[in-house]
Order: structure tokens, then sequence, then C-alpha cells
């Protein structure tokens, strides 16, 4: 969930995982930014995949957008303000827990604190990483320059 995002996001290898063939993926050329900082992010295309939430007896389906990207992330994907608007989903980070209209009753989805703990040291490992890798001071030098 990332409801400062305006884009909904998939991982290639998100979609790999799935055995989605990238034949599926319609091709286009607009970059994005505020993923790599001061540099745009090409992505690979968007595909449109529809999305449920909870079980059979209480559910909604809706198809999203996702921009497809290419580079590695910690996350499967990234659910942002086009999910919310789409679904009329509310999201509350206090209690990690996203709440929307099912079939006439209200669906609750959320993780626990410790889900989500795991999963900030994963992407603090990640980010750990890229600090020493040469891909950072690579960036570091071309912003300078």
């Amino acid at each position: 969930m990332d409801g400062g995002s305006g884009l909904n996001i998939m991982y290639a290898k998100t979609l790999d995982a799935m055995g989605i063939d990238r034949v599926h993926i319609r091709p286009t050329r607009e970059p994005f930014h505020g993923i790599v900082p001061r540099k745009q992010a090409m992505m690979l295309g968007q595909i449109d995949l529809p999305i449920t939430f909870r079980g059979s007896s209480n559910y909604r389906t809706e198809t999203l957008t996702f921009e497809v990207v290419g580079f590695h992330e910690t996350y499967h994907a990234t659910l942002g303000r086009p999910c919310y608007e789409k679904f009329m989903a509310i999201p509350n980070y206090t209690y990690l827990k996203l709440k929307m209209l099912g079939l006439g009753r209200a669906i609750t989805v959320g993780t626990t604190f410790q889900c989500a703990y795991e999963c900030d040291v994963e992407y603090y490992d990640h980010a750990t990483t890229i600090v020493a890798s040469g891909e950072l001071a690579a960036t570091r030098k071309e912003v300078t320059e």
C-alpha cells in the first residue's frame, strides 16, 4: 500500500512467478520519476490484471492497470492511489489495514506488525546492498556533475 504513489507498480519477477507471459505487457515509452533519486525510470510497459480482495462469500474484484518495471524490489507489487480509487478503499497506515466495500459488508485486508517489520528489515538490507554497490557511486557522480 502506498497512498503517496500515483501508480500501481508490478515487478517483472512477480509476473514471472505468477506464470504470466511477458507478451501480455503493452509496451510504453513513458518514463516515471521518484523511484531512483534525480533520475527517470523506464518501465517495461503496462498490463491489466483482475485483482480480488478476500474470499468466496465476501469479495470484490476489479481490473487494475499496473506499470511493469524490470528492476529489483523487495515487494511483489505496489498498490497506489489508482487502486484505492477503483476499489474506493480507505487505508489505515497505523493499523496496517485497508478497508473497502464488498458484497454488502466491509472487507478488511491487513497484515501483522511482525510481517511489516520483516519487510522493513528486508528492504533495509536491500538498500544497504545498493549503497555498497557501484550503482550508487555512479548515480552520485552523475548527480554532482
